[in-house]
């Protein structure tokens, strides 16, 4: 966030050469003469910026919660720069905006690139590999200010890993939506002036009604997100808009507002109570960006134009004190620093929360490196770009690739050292067969690695084609395909969760080797049996209905299912609700149902578990009867005609121990889901219990 010294500090010779260039717009000289008399006691808009970041970095460390501060920014930011370019209405046309561009940008990204560089290096330190890639996506997204809308995608992704602590950039969101909005305020404001200029109106008007449109638009969208998909909206450039809108219209409108000094201080008691109480009071991590975000953002506004009255009320003392507007110049940098150095404390003490003491610490060191940050970097920047526009190119594409070489580096070196490791040296579950031969090298990296980890996931040919396409929208969607070179071949429709996909990984080399094509209807987080889908929501029940249709009216050779439902941490391991009926069903079409074994869930993330202490250790290993039922719950449906039960549990929980890695191979990557690796060192344990199925032509 741009959290300097503010336009509003600016020296009156300035100011008074704002104040005739606006001869051209009448509308706003009286406007320019209220903030070039104002100008010089201002110094408590940096001062509030300052208590919203404290506030920030207080929540974040101590309480656990969202504090509002942040959405105090985002308002006062376009406060700012609306009335910056309100200042100099005459000058502002396309090579102006591009020198703002230029200049503010190469002020901002020093300061950002050095931080998500710290978090680099911190990540290869101290970082479990697991998490390299979400940081490296992250790094990207961060630079180019485009992070919000990673963590968006990150939100609703029902494959995306979930870890056990924050990730160290997630706090680039904010400066990503302050990033979009210091590229789209200003061509709204020219835009704005230019129709003011071309058709002879008042410029505060014009710019009061388009931001009056902006503000109620994105507040109407931003009310109806919230309630739809409130981390999806939270993220949501186009429902914050509303919150720069309502700083732009304040600068628009405050000017020509006269304010006593017995209503500025009660403008000011307000204004302080509500940014200091709104992270106690509401909700803010789970309530936002909805109509409850009016409260910090006016109470904002209510300090600003207490500001602007002649008061003397202890709260604009407080504010423009000399403490905090010396906080106020390290703001920015202390936004920056604060959440990494909390991340790191977090994995470093291998803890979930901050002890006071703990949390003193993380201050301190915020407060140094901050001070460093800004001394070293910021200062430095701000007075080269204010040089030339030439050196403030120099300055933005240099501190990016100061940054994007290495981090491509560490890329490709890892993708070079995963394409070199030895395959005989992961067997995986081919150490459990008792014809093979296969020894497992002691120190042996594991497969996947933890960069390789969010990806393994088995993966079809394409989208369904021709014929297998599904009437339905919504299923063909879900639906994937590997067909054989035969257009004649037997067929295998595979349907369920993700679970089903990832048991999907032992039964495709089979099938493309026997010339089989495979048809997959993949759903993540829907189980494919009526009693459970009901259980989730009405998309998985209709879902789940359609996918039904489909198997009865395209009946295959081989319906694939899941055909147990495992508890995590809990042997009651049963049949999935309402099974029975659509394997009658599947059965009466024609097809042939093969029911495989679900695998045992755990609470903790399996693949960090390893991570953390290592693929011996007794926390990641389970007892078989803890886990799983004695028996397999599908045994019995399985003996119908033509219903098949596989059960490959002795696969993951040899000699009774359910095990985290076999054969130098991850067995899962998370809490529940094999990895695609393992699922592929099945495949000869598939084979044989295929072969064993009369009926089923394999092997």
């Amino acid at each position: 966030m741009d959290v300097r010294s503010s336009p509003h500090h600016l020296a009156v010779a300035r100011m008074s050469r704002a104040t005739s260039a606006s001869g051209a717009f009448p509308g706003l000289r009286r406007a320019t003469r209220i903030v070039s008399r104002s100008a010089e006691r201002r110094a408590d808009i940096d001062g509030l910026r300052a208590f919203a970041i404290a506030l920030v970095v207080i929540y974040h460390v101590w309480v656990g919660r969202v504090s509002g501060g942040v959405d105090v920014f985002l308002m006062v930011s376009a406060y700012f720069l609306t009335s910056s370019f309100l200042r100099r209405a005459d000058s502002v046309t396309a090579p102006y905006l591009g020198r703002f561009w230029l200049r503010r940008f190469a002020r901002l990204i020093p300061a950002a690139a050095v931080t998500v560089l710290g978090v680099l290096l911190l990540a290869a330190a101290v970082f479990p590999t697991s998490s390299w890639n979400t940081i490296w996506s992250q790094s990207f997204a961060s630079l180019f200010y485009a992070q919000n809308w990673q963590l968006s995608a990150e939100s609703v992704d029902y494959y995306a890993r979930t870890e056990t602590f924050p990730s160290p950039l997630l706090h680039f969101w904010s400066l990503s939506v302050q990033g979009q909005v210091f590229l789209l305020w200003p061509v709204i404001i020219a835009g704005g002036l230019w129709v003011a200029r071309r058709l002879g109106l008042n410029p505060r008007r014009v710019l009061l009604i388009v931001f009056a449109a902006v503000f109620a638009a994105s507040l109407v969208r931003s009310i109806v997100y919230t309630a739809a998909d409130q981390q999806l909206a939270y993220f949501d450039t186009w429902s914050r808009l509303w919150e720069f809108a309502l700083g732009s219209l304040l600068a628009i409108i405050a000017p020509s507002l006269r304010i006593g000094a017995r209503f500025g201080a009660i403008l000011a008691w307000v204004g302080i109570a509500g940014v200091l109480l709104c992270g106690i009071v509401l909700d803010v991590e789970s309530g936002f960006p909805g109509a409850a975000a009016l409260w910090p953002t006016l109470s904002a506004a209510f300090l600003i134009l207490a500001g602007q009255a002649e008061t003397t009320s202890a709260p604009v003392r407080f504010l423009g004190s000399t403490w905090m507007v010396r906080l106020g110049t390290i703001a920015y940098s202390l936004y920056l620093v604060h959440w990494p150095v909390l991340v790191a404390y977090l994995v470093i003490t291998d803890s979930a929360s901050v002890s006071f003491v703990g949390g003193l610490v993380v201050v301190a060191v915020s407060l140094a490196l901050a001070m460093a940050l800004n001394r070293l970097v910021e200062r430095r920047a701000e007075k080269a770009s204010a040089s030339s526009l030439r050196r403030s190119a120099g300055i933005t594409i240099g501190w990016l690739l100061i940054v994007l070489v290495p981090l491509t580096g560490w890329q490709t070196a890892d993708r070079i050292r995963s394409a070199m490791a030895d395959p005989q040296a992961n067997p995986g579950a081919a150490v459990l067969l008792p014809r093979n031969a296969a020894n497992v090298i002691a120190d042996a990296d594991i497969v996947p690695g933890g960069t390789a980890v969010d990806t393994d996931w088995v993966d079809f040919d394409s989208r369904c084609t021709g014929d297998r396409v599904p009437r339905d929208g919504s299923l063909a969607a879900t639906c994937l395909e590997t067909l054989s070179a035969d257009g004649a071949a037997r067929t295998a429709l595979v349907i369920g969760d993700s679970h089903a996909q990832q048991w999907s990984g032992t039964l495709l080399p089979i099938m493309q080797e026997e010339g089989w094509n495979v048809v997959a209807l993949l759903k993540g987080g829907c189980f494919f049996a009526p009693g459970e889908a009901a259980q989730v929501d009405a998309e998985c029940e209709d879902w789940e209905r359609e996918a039904a249709s489909y198997a009865e009216d395209f009946p295959a050779d081989l319906v694939v299912l899941i055909g147990s439902r495992a508890v995590a941490e809990s042997p009651d391991e049963r049949l999935p609700l309402g099974i029975e009926e659509r394997v009658d069903q599947i059965v009466a079409s024609g097809s042939d149902v093969l029911l495989i074994r679900d695998n045992p869930r755990y609470e903790t993330n399996m693949y960090r578990c390893v991570e953390d202490n290592g693929r011996e250790a007794a926390e990641c290993t389970r007892p078989r009867a803890d886990v799983s039922a004695e028996i397999n719950p599908a045994a019995e449906l399985g003996s119908r005609d033509r219903v098949h039960a596989v059960d490959l549990l002795d696969f993951l929980c040899p000699e009774e121990t359910c095990q985290a890695v076999i054969g130098n191979v991850a067995v899962y990557l998370d809490q529940s889901h094999l990895s695609a690796s393992y699922a592929a060192t099945l495949t000869p344990a598939m084979r044989d219990a295929l072969a064993s199925i009369p009926g089923i032509p394999i092997g």
